[in-house]
């Protein structure tokens, strides 16, 4: 279960306060951009649909903070198992997600409640020591 920041209805949330869908698509596509610049994370993705796990990504992100939109991607836990993701790596990437944040100028407390949100997914998502 992903947690949320504020109510869904988008209107009152951090989702409407950073500019609602498409300041969160140009996160997730910055995001993007540097995970997959990352050399210790880019071979995650190898053999991925990149434009599908965007849109996942997108909704995740727009229901972590609190948007109209409901994450209708594959369970969390189903979409990582087995790929060997570690407790450095999952590190890393939500280091970049921070970082796309700031860059889109998302205020310190709206980031923070997006970590929060992640952090209670790291246990569906570290599958290797």
């Amino acid at each position: 279960m992903v947690e949320q920041a504020h109510d869904n209805t988008g209107g009152n949330s951090d989702y409407a306060a950073v500019g609602g869908g498409p300041a969160v698509a140009s996160v997730v596509e910055l995001f993007y951009q540097k995970v997959l610049g990352d050399p210790q994370l880019a071979g995650y993705f190898e053999n991925t649909d990149l434009a599908r796990l965007k849109r996942h990504q997108v909704q995740l992100v727009s229901q972590v903070m609190g948007g109209p939109v409901s994450y209708e991607g594959a369970d969390l836990a189903e979409a990582h198992q087995g790929r060997g993701i570690t407790g450095e790596d999952f590190g890393k990437v939500v280091v970049h997600l921070v970082h796309a944040l700031e860059e889109h100028q998302v205020p310190a407390d709206i980031v923070g409640r997006v970590v929060t949100a992640l952090g209670a997914t790291q246990a569906d998502i570290i599958t290797a020591s």
